[in-house]
């Protein structure tokens, strides 16, 4: 029997940013990749509401400073759409409030728009995957929060809702804690990576949050990562 080489469909992203120069830039350095396609583009939070319920992208590049509605509120509205679609939040400014505001809204990575051409798309190929990507200024804000905000109380709370998971669940966030992919969780744990990403989404709904970065802070906080 023939075997038929099925190439994977290429990376859907809507790319939302109020400067027409960003968004050509953008179409620009997508549109030679093979893997990732623009499907549209939009001037501000609420026509990128609009067209990402319409075009359904994969990921959605998203600034923060736009006209009639900020970036946060529209990955915030995203989010809460059955079957959102990724987001990352690519912006001028890396200030501690944006970062952990992206975060909370809902956001899947984190990047300043001079980041290097091949580390934005090897995020879109990240994202689109299911693992979190932050800018090393992302990861240090992170770090200086939980190290500025550690306590017996935190890490009391965090092995509290740790305590709510299932054995292999919990291997599974400690894994995530660890930064590792869904594809090395199912490696080391001995499972499919389909079963690899149920268990991501249980632990989103029993640690009551919406992204890779929030279990692994929660592992950390309840001193059980390594």
């Amino acid at each position: 029997m023939d075997t038929v080489d099925v190439m994977s469909p290429a990376v859907r992203v809507l790319v939302v940013d109020d400067d027409p120069l960003v968004r050509s830039a953008l179409g620009l350095m997508l549109g030679g990749q093979s893997d990732v396609t623009v499907v549209g583009e939009a001037a501000d939070g609420r026509a990128g509401i609009a067209l990402a319920r319409e075009l359904r992208p994969d990921v959605v590049l998203m600034d923060i400073r736009m006209p009639l509605l900020n970036g946060l509120d529209a990955t915030r509205a995203l989010h809460a759409d059955p079957d959102p679609p990724r987001v990352i939040v690519l912006t001028t400014f890396d200030a501690d409030e944006h970062v952990l505001g992206a975060l909370a809204a809902g956001a899947d990575g984190f990047l300043l728009k001079d980041t290097p051409p091949a580390q934005i798309l090897e995020a879109i190929r990240k994202v689109a995957g299911g693992d979190p990507m932050l800018s090393p200024s992302a990861v240090r804000t992170l770090i200086d929060r939980v190290r500025a905000d550690t306590g017996d109380d935190r890490e009391a709370a965090a092995q509290q809702r740790l305590a709510l998971l299932t054995e292999r669940e919990r291997d599974v966030a400690l894994a995530v804690g660890r930064g590792l992919s869904n594809a090395e969780i199912a490696a080391a744990l001995h499972l499919s990576v389909p079963t690899v990403k149920a268990h991501v989404s249980r632990l989103f709904e029993k640690l009551g949050t919406t992204n890779r970065v929030q279990i692994a802070i929660c592992v950390h906080d309840a001193g059980v990562g390594g």
